[in-house]
């Protein structure tokens, strides 16, 4: 080998920057536990709302630091922000956190541009492209403007009553065409999802969550959000949800609309049928006082303290309470009732009660008190345009602090423009002894009277039943500015930090079984030789480690997993070389001569079969997200680092100790007559494997279509809900009772890992993905299965404590708009897979012949596998789901069954340029015989890495390995009895063609 010092040199350097840049992790892990000590030394369980103040107290400590030296090489200081940014980062899989892809609504923009018109071809486009989304790979805009074409008539885009409005004056006029229209409104839509991009992203760098990763997704308007280590989900998804669409209406005292709620009241009795459930009244002091309020406002309604309640009251029923005199709120009601009152006071017939001077009155609800059930009613002074006096964009500067009463609230600062409106306001507000109600997303955060005059200057505070977190977060989002448009969570992953510390353990106890029984095989099979393949091993695991670190990659599970398997990957290169210089020795050669023709050989094999990998790695990469993308990510550096240190180290190594006279057989005892002289007439069996083969495809087939798959929410739509018992719990039972019409009428339970823990599936409101629609969600799940959470509460069941054991412990949701892109995405990978190994084997191989094989190897063990998946889903002990995982272990089947095929492929190829006398046919036998060890050594050693990650590898990627098993041993066999024999008969029937032309 040339350039021995130069590679040695390379090696020592790398190793070094590897050791280097691990470094950091280890100080950054080691300053992070001292900060998580310091906060719960400090803040006792004891308290109130401790896990937040925890968390608080764990940001501000890493906060005081963040400027400070912490880690003091000698040649170089470096403070903890550097060293956070040097750290390696850790998946939501193992660290915890929220992985969200936002969906920016184009819709709420595109009404936005067109100044909320009412034109009902404009609004029907709208309807009929939501339509169409769910079944379209088209971004929202490009089906807006098919279902425009569609219906349009003589209407046009350019149109005063759609986009030439004041807003968009200069850049749309009259005379435009439909598609100029169309070009200035894509660029607008850009600009706004531009826009909503840089808000989420100041919103996130004002959380202080360490390594977040924010991407925006082509020009769907959807934004990937990764927070690892986010501890509080809520506060998390709130932030992201939250458009801070801030604004200030003038407030109507409550008493003044007492008589409107009894009028509503009689007219709804006449519309509605009353849902209100009869119930026993159990007067108390306090609550004979409001029923007596209550009744004077409903006139003749008649209470007893024996009475039940049978009048049809479909809005007073609802009452909970009223507000105190000349305040702003009108009556109480229950959370859960809030949607159905403002479809009650919405509706024409009720809103025609109104008296004309208030006839565009604004109905609002408050924010409700921690811990309370109820909420109050506002009613605010609208107008024609339902816009607001004052709106949140004259807001430059916004910060939490503390009030008069020690409570958190926000205070603001408003521009000059602002500033006289504002003054303006309260000053009316101070003459008529009235509120102003502060309006943040539609909810009433609060609405304070005026009792010292007019204020000037700007300034103001929002006050409200805050904790400090909630105002924290309004005063970012209020900085970071409001969001052009709502983003709803389309697809969401939340794990808990205690799961990730199960990943981790998990995740470490299998790497180090796989690693520890390839290190003693190879010793065990190839003797001193085995112990230099280790040392390469070794530091290639290095390599990798230092590379993620380097480039600032993500490690998940998934991730440790591609790394397992690349220990596999590295062995087969090492196997190839060693058994190409046993060969070599076989034919009398000296050891040196031996080695470096051994090397020679061996490489072409080498260099076919990472390649194949790697290039299936690749299109995993590019159509992978999250987790996946991490597995391919390690893969693809895995890869890169075998070859570097199976031909080089392994070749420095080994040269060394030969040169030094060292005696190297490259075998045991046991292992050196293993698979010598062997001569199988494998192409005499390949009409028995045809039939076999076709058996298995059969049975695969007929499983696919009577018996499906067990299709993730990955693909169909849905929530899934990781809960973990006490005890162990019936799958069965659960099941019915969630399946329950008052509950979610449909959902599916299964046991996944120890019998105390359930994956919980359902559709339940699958299209609405709203936060409100997932908490409400949550909360029902939470209600049905309190009598098996002994005594669990809700805050517990949900919240995000690294020492959890009971309760949420991972949540998962894709709408079905996302879940069909899944689909295709995942379609387009294994078919591009395929095209690009199809190509490559063909330009390497100069004959499509090769191709033909390894495409009919590589679907033949494809559908196996989703055969046996198919066939055994409903009993397996573990989850089979078919989501982007599978998909991944697919991919990866393709690359390992190439891998094998192609090194067939090599071994033929070399033969019939050596032996030009030999027929085809004893060129294949001989072929697959003398690559025969090859292929049973490396199927072997990663079969015994599969089973350790599949047995110690943790719950969530069973399903992942057990894919991976499977593709494995087809794999192997198919490459020794179906890629090869369809080559060769494909070869003969072009030959005999030819002879019979002749």
């Amino acid at each position: 080998m040339q350039n021995k010092g130069l590679v040695r040199l390379f090696a020592i350097l790398f190793g070094l920057v590897s050791i280097y840049q691990l470094s950091f992790t280890f100080k950054a892990n080691q300053i992070e536990s001292e900060a998580e000590e310091i906060a719960i030394n400090k803040i006792s369980e004891t308290e109130e709302d401790y896990r937040a103040k925890r968390s608080q107290e764990e940001a501000n400590y890493l906060q005081e630091i963040a400027n400070d030296t912490v880690f003091n090489l000698g040649v170089a200081k470096f403070t903890y922000n550097e060293v956070k940014s040097k750290a390696m980062n850790l998946g939501l899989d193992l660290k915890g956190g929220i992985n969200v892809i936002l969906q920016v609504s184009v819709k709420d923009i595109l009404k936005g541009l067109s100044n909320n018109t009412n034109d009902s071809v404009f609004n029907k486009a709208l309807d009929d492209a939501t339509e169409l989304q769910k079944n379209s790979q088209n971004t929202y805009l490009e089906d807006f403007f098919i279902a425009f074409d569609a219906i349009k008539g003589d209407t046009k885009l350019a149109s005063p009553d759609i986009f030439y409005t004041k807003q968009l004056d200069g850049e749309i006029d009259g005379s435009m065409s439909d598609d100029e229209v169309k070009s200035i409104i894509e660029t607008k839509i850009d600009e706004s999802i531009v826009s909503a991009f840089e808000v989420l992203r100041k919103r996130i760098d004002e959380f202080g969550v360490t390594s977040p990763n924010i991407q925006r997704l082509g020009t769907s308007g959807r934004i990937l959000v990764e927070l690892p280590g986010v501890k509080d989900v809520e506060r998390a998804t709130a932030l992201l949800q939250s458009t801070a669409q801030l604004e200030f209406w003038d407030a109507y005292k409550g008493e003044t609309f007492y008589q409107f709620i009894d009028q509503a009241n009689n007219v709804l009795k006449d519309l509605v049928e009353d849902e209100t459930a009869v119930a026993e009244i159990e007067p108390q002091d306090e609550e004979d006082a409001t029923d007596a309020q209550i009744d004077d406002l409903l006139g003749d309604a008649e209470t007893d303290s024996t009475a039940v309640a049978t009048q049809n009251n479909p809005l007073g029923n609802l009452i909970k309470g009223l507000g105190y005199p000349g305040g702003p709120i009108v009556a109480q009601f229950s959370i859960q009732d809030k949607d159905k009152v403002l479809e009650y006071l919405n509706m024409p017939e009720v809103r025609a009660l109104l008296p004309a001077e208030r006839r565009y009155t604004k109905f609002a609800f408050g924010k409700p008190e921690k811990g309370s059930e109820v909420v109050g009613l506002y009613a605010l002074a609208g107008n024609r345009e339902n816009t607001p006096q004052l709106s949140g964009a004259v807001v430059v500067d916004a910060r939490n602090e503390f009030g008069p009463t020690g409570k958190p609230e926000v205070s603001m600062q408003m521009n000059a423009k602002g500033a006289k409106i504002w003054e303006e306001m309260t000053g009316n507000a101070y003459s008529n002894q009235s509120q102003i109600a502060i309006v943040l997303d539609n909810v009433v955060y609060s609405a304070p009277g005026v009792t010292t005059g007019p204020i000037a200057g700007g300034n103001s505070s929002i006050s409200g039943s805050f904790t400090l977190n909630e105002a924290i977060d309004l005063a970012n989002v209020l900085r970071a500015g409001k969001l052009p448009a709502s983003a709803d969570i389309i697809q969401s992953e939340v794990v808990g930090p205690s799961l990730g510390k199960e990943a981790i353990e998990s995740g470490t106890t299998s790497f180090m079984i796989a690693l520890v029984l390839v290190l003693v095989w190879m010793i065990l099979y190839y003797g001193k030789a085995g112990g230099f393949a280790d040392i390469a091993m070794l530091l290639n695991i290095l390599l990798i480690f230092g590379i993620l670190s380097g480039l600032g990659a993500v490690l998940t599970l998934p991730g440790i997993a591609g790394i397992v398997l690349t220990i596999g990957m590295s062995v087969d290169a090492n196997v190839l070389i060693f058994e190409r210089i046993r060969e070599e020795l076989t034919k009398g050669k000296g050891q040196k001569e031996a080695i470096e023709d051994g090397f020679s050989n061996a490489l072409s094999s080498i260099l076919d079969a990472n390649i194949t990998t790697g290039l299936t790695a690749l299109i995993l990469f590019i159509f992978g997200t999250g987790p996946i993308k991490g597995f391919a990510t390690t893969l693809l550096i895995g890869i890169g680092t075998s070859l570097f240190t199976a031909i080089f180290i392994t070749r420095l190594s080994i040269d060394w100790y030969s040169n030094k006279g060292g005696k190297l057989l490259f075998a045991t005892s046991v292992t050196k007559n293993l698979f010598r002289n062997i001569n199988i007439e494998f192409l005499k069996k390949r009409k028995v494997a045809y039939i076999i083969s076709a058996a298995f495809i059969l049975v695969s087939l007929i499983s696919l279509f009577t018996n499906s798959l067990d299709q993730g929410v990955d693909f169909v739509g849905g929530r899934t809900y990781q809960v973990r018992f006490a005890q162990d719990i019936s799958a069965s039972e659960i099941t019915d009772l969630l399946s329950q019409p008052d509950v979610f009428n449909s959902a599916d339970a299964k046991t996944f890992g120890e019998s105390n823990q359930l994956k919980i599936t359902t559709k339940f409101k699958v299209n609405e993905t709203g936060a409100e629609a997932d908490e409400a969600i949550r909360q029902t799940l939470y209600n049905a299965l309190q009598p098996y959470l002994e005594g669990v509460t809700y805050e517990d069941f949900i919240n995000e404590a690294s020492e959890k054991t009971v309760g949420l412990m991972k949540y998962y949701k894709v709408s079905p708009t996302i879940a069909d892109d899944i689909k295709q995405a995942s379609f387009w990978a294994i078919l591009g897979s395929l095209i690009v190994v199809f190509l490559y084997i063909l330009i390497r191989f100069k004959k499509w012949q090769y191709s033909l094989g390894a495409v009919v190897a590589v679907f033949h063990d494809v559908l196996i596998v989703l055969g046996v998946f198919s066939l055994t889903y409903k009993f397996m002990p573990f989850s089979m789901e078919i989501d982007q995982a599978f998909i991944a272990a697919i991919l990866t089947v393709i690359g390992y069954s190439l891998n094998d095929t192609v090194v067939v492929f090599d071994r033929i190829r070399e033969f019939f340029n050596e032996h030009t006398n030999w027929k085809f046919e004893k060129v294949v036998n001989t072929s697959l015989s003398s690559t025969l060890s090859r292929t049973l050594n490396t199927s072997l050693t990663t079969l015994v890495v599969l089973l350790a990650i599949f047995i110690f590898g943790g719950d969530s990627i069973r399903g992942f390995m057990f894919a991976l098993i499977v593709g494995v041993i087809v794999g192997t066999y198919s490459s020794l009895f179906i890629a090869t024999p369809v080559m060769y008969d494909t070869v003969q029937k072009l030959e005999d063609k030819k002879k019979k032309k002749e």
